[in-house]
């Protein structure tokens, strides 16, 4: 029986005395020190001494012997050392009991105080023995490691959480406006909240981090680093996501300032500075890969497509070839250019400037005067670009400028005759986001079907046909695209033609990207690659390392197996880049849309589902979807009107609801 023993038990993590008034078998009825009476289970009793004491003596004589116990018990628990006692016996593969280990420690008489003290010193340690089944466990030597280890973790995670939440109050009061090096690992931590939300790999810590600054949203972890400088307002999050490489090594752009200074080489380059050859890009564009020459003589045109010979500059396996490889392509995102190559060799030696002699590798085309193409040939060549056209400026000169008008009619009728051969035309305006000095945001719609831009796609296409055609003619490995037949081919209805390039976009057959040439149903062609844009795509480069060595007999850089290895390394890299544009495309869209709450705005239905419709803004391309209202059934295709009730770029959240039909 239990009755008039003293009990030790656990409640809420400290051990308590307690003398036992009434043992109920099941049930413990105890008075604790504080003249309190408790009832626990047996089983929660984790020393019950042998000494007796009437439970039924004056109830102020029972307090004070309970006093008096806890107060002799933890004195004797002092002289106990509990690593000496490991060490003693810690090599012993056994297990000891409460006594045992009393009588190791004490050269006294054992009382129950003294139990009582052991029991208490090892259920405060919790460093060295293990209890189980009523008996402790010595530690072994790498788990008392790996528990000191834990112990200084965990006091440095609450030293970090007391520090940064302190930090992140003045933070939320205004008094720290700027980044802070001693509070890395916090910021650290914030921007994956930020990144990832739950997600995060540090959820748990920055939520509790953020619970004792008072902050109950981890929403706000953006704000915080807007405030703190680290982040704009608009920062382009998919970028730090994806780990997209953003500058560029100080040896990577001293290797750039060294192939800027190095003089060209016209040795055995075929001299075609005597054309005028001009270039035809956007306003703000500072790379140019391509440049164009036409030669009109009687019956015969010719037609010269220079592309950078980037090839000549960069040579395979050095340091920024291998960071071209890494990156994959450039990335061109409003208010942001992540350039394949620093900028300072990009926009310079690498580029097609005007005014100045560069390298090239020249496609020159023989075009009868009925537009037949009768003769060509690639050759590395010279060049020197007399005018720097834009897109405009073509349109506005077409008329005016023999060449450029013949050259746009040739274009057109090649473009006919793939589109004889199968091809689909597709396009749809670029939307151009345009954000001013005062960060106002505006969004435009630029035409893919104008004259220039027209001229400058199928010359493009024309050199990167032939360029496959070459090399799988002379039997070159290069990185070859293709396209299977669409699942079906469908007919611009009276829904018009932005309906008609959603539909039919969802029914082409995916891109193929391989060592292997393949037919390109979507253009029309019965083989295609892309060389023309060395200084921003890497597959591009390859591929002129190798046609290139071949025109100057030498031997192909890489092998089959070599190229399928690059391949399969820089695809992910392209999918990523690609996911990063529409985002961003995306994200700026949302947060105009944001700006003009309650504005109606021109869609198409895309799809009539079972509980909504998905639909496309028109005037920005964007797919969305909508609620179904009760009773409306709108057929596919149809333009109706609908309005904008929520924006949130940040979170990807756009809320539209429908407003009437046009």
């Amino acid at each position: 029986m239990t009755q008039g023993k003293i009990v030790e038990y656990i409640d809420q993590g400290k051990i308590l005395c307690a003398i036992c008034l009434q043992d109920k078998r099941n049930k413990l009825h105890l008075l604790t020190p504080l003249n309190r009476q408790v009832n626990i289970t047996p089983k929660r009793a984790i020393f019950i001494s042998s000494e007796n004491i009437d439970p039924l003596g004056p109830r102020e004589e029972l307090l004070n012997k309970l006093r008096q116990a806890e107060i002799l018990r933890d004195r004797l628990k002092k002289e106990i050392h509990v690593k000496e006692l490991w060490e003693l016996i810690k090599d012993e593969d056994e297990t000891f009991d409460f006594r045992y280990l009393t009588n190791l420690c004490f050269k006294e008489t054992v009382t129950d105080d003294h139990v009582s003290a052991m029991v208490r010193a090892l259920f405060d340690d919790k460093l060295y023995f293990k209890i189980k089944d009523g008996r402790f466990i010595p530690n072994s030597e790498s788990k008392v490691k790996q528990i000191i280890k834990e112990r200084e973790e965990e006091e440095e995670k609450e030293d970090g959480l007391e520090k940064g939440s302190l930090w992140l109050k003045a933070v939320l009061r205004g008094e720290v406006e700027e980044d802070n090096y001693e509070h890395t690992e916090i910021i650290r931590i914030i921007e994956g909240l930020a990144l990832y939300g739950k997600d995060s790999p540090d959820y748990k810590y920055g939520k509790e981090l953020f619970s004792r600054a008072g902050i109950s949203d981890i929403g706000e972890a953006r704000k915080i680093l807007i405030r703190l400088g680290i982040w704009e307002e608009d920062e382009p999050v998919d970028i730090i996501r994806f780990n997209i490489r953003r500058s560029f090594t100080d040896e990577q752009i001293k290797e750039s300032c060294r192939l800027n200074d190095l003089e060209i080489d016209i040795s055995g380059r075929e001299d075609l500075r005597s054309l005028s050859a001009f270039t035809v890009d956007d306003a703000i564009t500072k790379d140019f890969d391509d440049a164009l020459s036409v030669d009109i003589h009687g019956d015969h045109t010719q037609v010269g497509i220079h592309i950078a010979d980037v090839a000549s500059v960069i040579d395979p396996g050095t340091v920024l070839d291998r960071e071209a490889f890494l990156r994959g392509s450039s990335l061109y995102l409003p208010r942001h250019k992540i350039h394949m190559f620093p900028s300072e060799l990009a926009n310079d030696r690498l580029s097609l400037r005007d005014g100045v002699d560069r390298p090239a590798i020249s496609l020159l085309t023989t075009f009868d005067k009925t537009g037949q193409l009768s003769d060509y040939r690639f050759v590395p060549s010279i060049i020197n670009v007399r005018r720097k056209l834009t897109y405009d400026k073509v349109n506005e000169q077409l008329e005016n400028e023999r060449q450029l008008l013949w050259l746009y009619k040739l274009c057109g009728q090649m473009r006919q005759k793939r589109i004889e051969q199968g091809a689909l035309i597709l396009t749809l305006p670029e939307v151009s986001i345009q954000i001013g000095e005062d960060s106002s945001l505006s969004i435009k719609m630029i035409s893919q079907e104008t004259p220039s831009r027209i001229m400058v796609a199928e010359l493009m296409i024309l050199y990167n046909w032939l360029a496959a055609r070459f090399c799988r003619d002379h039997n070159i490995p290069i990185i070859y695209r293709g396209q299977k037949e669409p699942s079906d081919r469908l007919t611009i209805e009276e829904t018009g033609y932005v309906y008609y390039v959603f539909r039919q976009r969802r029914k082409l057959s995916p891109l193929i990207i391989d060592i292997e040439a393949c037919p390109h149903a979507g253009l029309g062609l019965d083989v295609y690659s892309n060389l023309t844009s060395p200084i921003r795509r890497y597959f591009d480069l390859v591929s002129q390392h190798q046609m290139r060595n071949y025109i100057l007999q030498m031997a192909p850089i890489y092998n089959t197996e070599e190229l399928e290895k690059i391949r399969i390394a820089v695809m992910p890299a392209l999918k990523d880049l690609n996911t990063i544009k529409n985002n961003r495309i995306r994200y700026w869209i949302q947060k105009y849309l944001g700006e003009h709450i309650g504005e109606k705005l021109p869609a198409i239905i895309l799809d009539n589902l079972k509980n909504r419709y998905r639909i496309v803004l028109v005037d920005f391309l964007l797919a969305a979807e909508i609620k179904k209202e009760a009773g409306h059934d709108i057929p596919e295709g149809k333009k109706i009107m609908i309005k904008i009730k929520k924006a949130d770029p940040w979170n990807d959240l756009l809320v539209l609801e429908y407003a009437g039909e046009v």
